[in-house]
C-alpha cells in the first residue's frame, strides 16, 4: 500500500521524536516513545517498535532521494530476515561495486587511506595500455600515474610507502572506449579489492544472480596474477609483496558452473592462470613451500606494515626504544629508515606480515610464529586447488590441459592431492585430540591451538568420514556459541593473560568466512541438522542486530553475546553511517545470502520472528 506523505515534514518529526541521541539513526539505545503515527489519506497508521521505526526512517530517506512523495507500508513492516536479504540483493552489492575507469576512479581515489597530497595510481610495467589510459585522465582528475618497475622488490615497495596509492586492475574495450572491469570492495574503510574477501563475496553475488559481476571479479584476479605476479592482499601499493589465502580455483569453477552457457575457453584461460599461481606463488621451494612438502604463509617486506593504525606496534617497540633511551616514535622512524638495525624485529615482522597474508590479522594462533607454521587452512585450500584442477581437466578438457608447454592430466593432480593429504594426516592430524592442528616446522611439533580454521579439511574433503565424525563430536562444540562459530576456543587462550591485548580473530569474535567454510564442510559430510543450527545462530544474530541498530551489518560479531559491539584492533567496519546503510559489509552480506539459501523454510519463519536459538537448539556450556 502506497502512503502519500509530506516526506520532509514526516522525516523531521520522526527524527525529532525518536532519534534521542541525534546520531541520525533509530536504535534500541534511543529513548523516544517508540511509537509514531502516520496519517495517510485520513487513515492513522501507528508504527511501533525500534525495528519498524528504523525501517520507516530508511524508507523516507530512499523516497526523499528518489524525489517520491510516498512510501510503501509493506516495506515498513517487512519481515526482518526477508528485508535484509532483499536489501543485500537490491542495494548493498551496488553500493560496494567499484570500477577503475573515468566514471569510477574518483570513488576510489577520494579515500581515507590516501595520505599523500596527490592521489597516485600505480600501473604494472607490463600494461602499457593502462599507463596511457590513466596518463590521459591524470591531469583532468588531479592524480599522479606511476609505472611500476619490471621487477618489484621489498626495497622498492618500502621506498614508496610514503607515496601510497591504488594499483590498477583490468580494463576492457566497450564500444570503442576503455572501461574498468567492476569489482566488489569489502566496505567501510576497505575501499579496494581484497584477496580472500572476494571469494566469499562472489558466493553471495552468484546466489543473487549477479553472474556478470562475479565473472568480472575472477578476471580482475587473473589480471593481478598475470601483471603483479600474485593475487594481492588488496590493490594497494603497500600490498605488492603480499598475497592472501588461495581461493582462485574455487572462484573460477563456481562462476563457470553457474554460467547458463558454459564458456570452455574462459574456463581454460582462468584455470591455466590458477595453475600458474599455484606453481609460481605457492610451490616455489624454500619460500611458501618448505622441505617437508607442506606450505606456509611467507610475506616479504621491510620495516613496519604501513597499513596499521598509529601506535599499533608500540608495545613491541617499547623495550628496544628504551634500551637506546629513545622515544618510541623516534625509534620507529629510525628503524623504518633502516638507520637502526634490529634482526629480532626483522624476524618479528616476517611473522607479522605473514599473519596479514593469512587474512587472520591478528590472532594469538599465529602471532610471532606464522612463517614457521604449516597452517591447516592453507594446505586444505591447496588440496582444493589440486582436486579442482583434476576435476576440470577430467571433466572439461578430455583429460589433458596444456599450459606453458607442459601437459597436465587428471592423475597428475590427483597424485599431488594424495601426497598432500598423506602429509597432512602425518603432520597435522592429532589422533588423541581428534582434530587437525598447525605444525611448527621449527619445534617439529603441532601447535595445539583450536581454531575455526582446524575445520577447513571438511570443506576441502580431506578428512575421512571417521575423522570428520571425531572432529564434529569432540572439538566443534567448543567453538559453538549463541551467535555461531567463534574464531577459536576459549581454552586456546588459556595462556594469554588478562592484560594482554585481545586479538580480533580470536574468541569471542566470529567471522563470516569461518561460518561459510564450516557450513559447507558439514554439508559435505552429511551433518545437515548441525548445519541448520549453525546457520540459524549466525543469521539470527545478524538479523537481531540489524533490527536493533537501524539495519547495521558489520564486518564481524561477538558470538558469545551475539552483538556487533566487539573489541577490534581496527574497529568494526560497516557501523559508521547516517540514516541508512548503503552497503553492509561484503562477506557478511554473502554469508547471510548463503545462510538464507541453506536454511529450511520452517527455520526461516522462526528467524523472521527472531526466536532465540536457545529455544530451538539445546546446548550446555
Amino acid at each position: 500500500m502506497k502512503l502519500q506523505l509530506n516526506i520532509d515534514e514526516i522525516l523531521h518529526q520522526l527524527l525529532l521524536q525518536e532519534d534521542s541521541d541525534r546520531d541520525k539513526r533509530i536504535t534500541i539505545e534511543d529513548k523516544g516513545p517508540k511509537a509514531f503515527t502516520l496519517i495517510a489519506e485520513g487513515e492513522k497508521i501507528v508504527v511501533e517498535g525500534t525495528y519498524p521505526l528504523s525501517n520507516l526512517l530508511q524508507e523516507l530517506i530512499l523516497a526523499k532521494e528518489s524525489g517520491l512523495d510516498f512510501i510503501e507500508s509493506e516495506k515498513v513492516f517487512e519481515l526482518p530476515a526477508d528485508r535484509l536479504s532483499r536489501v543485500i540483493k537490491d542495494y548493498f552489492w551496488d553500493g560496494l561495486t567499484r570500477t577503475m575507469d573515468e566514471e569510477g576512479l574518483q570513488n576510489i581515489l577520494t579515500d581515507v587511506k590516501s595520505k599523500s597530497g596527490t592521489p597516485i595510481v600505480y600501473v604494472p610495467f607490463t600494461d602499457a595500455v593502462a599507463f596511457d589510459f590513466y596518463s590521459q585522465l591524470a591531469q583532468k582528475y588531479q592524480f599522479q600515474v606511476v609505472q611500476l618497475p619490471e621487477k618489484i622488490t621489498p626495497e622498492y615497495v618500502s621506498g614508496i610507502n610514503d607515496f601510497g596509492g591504488v594499483l590498477s586492475l583490468k580494463l576492457e574495450e566497450k564500444s570503442g572506449k576503455l572501461v574498468g572491469k567492476p569489482f566488489v570492495v569489502p566496505g567501510g574503510r576497505f575501499n579496494e579489492m581484497y584477496g580472500w574477501d572476494s571469494y566469499f563475496e562472489n558466493i553471495g553475488l552468484l546466489i543473487d544472480g549477479k553472474l556478470a559481476l562475479a565473472k568480472s571479479m575472477v578476471e580482475n584476479f587473473a589480471y593481478q596474477i598475470q601483471h603483479y605476479g600474485k593475487i594481492l592482499n588488496a590493490n594497494r601499493s603497500y600490498y605488492l609483496t603480499r598475497t592472501q589465502p588461495p581461493f582462485f580455483s574455487s572462484m573460477v569453477i563456481e562462476v563457470f558452473e553457474t554460467m547458463p552457457v558454459k564458456d570452455l575457453e574462459w574456463l581454460k584461460e582462468n584455470i591455466s592462470v590458477a595453475i600458474h599461481e599455484y606453481e609460481t606463488v605457492w610451490m616455489q621451494a624454500n619460500k611458501r613451500l618448505i622441505s617437508n612438502g607442506l606450505n606456509r604463509y611467507l610475506a616479504e617486506g621491510i620495516g613496519l606494515p604501513p597499513e596499521t593504525e598509529e601506535g599499533h606496534y608500540d608495545d613491541i617497540l617499547k623495550p628496544y626504544a628504551a634500551a637506546l633511551q629513545m622515544p618510541i616514535p623516534d625509534y620507529e622512524r629510525g628503524y623504518y629508515q633502516r638507520k637502526i638495525q634490529n634482526p629480532e624485529l626483522d624476524a618479528y615482522f616476517v611473522h607479522d606480515r605473514s599473519v596479514r597474508e593469512s587474512g587472520h590479522d591478528t590472532s594469538y594462533r599465529l602471532e610471532g610464529i606464522c612463517a614457521s607454521l604449516n597452517v591447516v587452512e592453507l594446505n586444505a585450500m591447496l588440496y582444493k586447488y589440486e582436486t579442482d584442477f583434476a576435476h576440470s581437466v577430467a571433466t572439461y578438457f578430455n583429460n589433458e590441459l596444456e599450459y606453458n608447454t607442459k601437459k597436465y592430466n587428471c592423475q597428475y593432480w590427483l597424485d599431488k592431492a594424495s601426497s598432500r593429504k598423506e602429509l597432512m594426516n602425518q603432520l597435522l592430524w592429532n589422533e588423541e585430540q581428534h582434530c587437525y592442528f598447525d605444525y611448527n616446522i621449527e619445534t617439529k611439533s603441532q601447535h595445539l591451538f583450536l581454531s575455526a580454521t582446524s575445520f577447513f579439511p571438511l570443506w576441502a574433503k580431506i578428512a575421512s568420514p571417521e575423522q570428520a565424525q571425531q572432529m564434529v563430536e569432540k572439538q566443534l562444540p567448543k567453538l559453538i556459541f549463541a551467535g555461531g562459530i567463534a574464531g577459536c576456543a576459549p581454552e586456546a587462550l588459556a595462556q594469554i593473560s588478562d592484560d594482554q591485548m585481545k586479538r580480533q580473530w580470536d574468541f569471542p569474535n566470529g567471522w563470516a568466512p569461518h561460518q561459510m567454510i564450516i557450513w559447507q564442510g558439514l554439508e559435505n559430510y552429511g551433518y545437515h541438522d548441525l548445519t541448520q543450527e549453525l546457520v540459524y545462530r549466525w543469521l539470527w544474530m545478524i538479523t537481531k542486530n540489524a533490527c536493533d541498530y537501524n539495519g547495521t551489518v558489520p564486518e564481524k560479531y561477538d558470538v558469545e553475546i551475539a552483538s556487533h559491539k566487539v573489541f577490534a584492533e581496527y574497529g568494526n567496519q560497516g557501523t559508521d553511517f547516517e540514516y541508512i546503510t548503503r552497503e553492509g559489509f561484503g562477506w557478511m552480506n554473502a554469508s547471510f545470502q548463503l545462510g538464507m539459501q541453506l536454511l529450511k523454510e520452517d527455520l526461516k519463519q522462526q528467524l523472521n520472528q527472531l526466536v532465540h536459538p536457545e529455544n530451538l537448539f539445546s546446548r550446555k556450556k
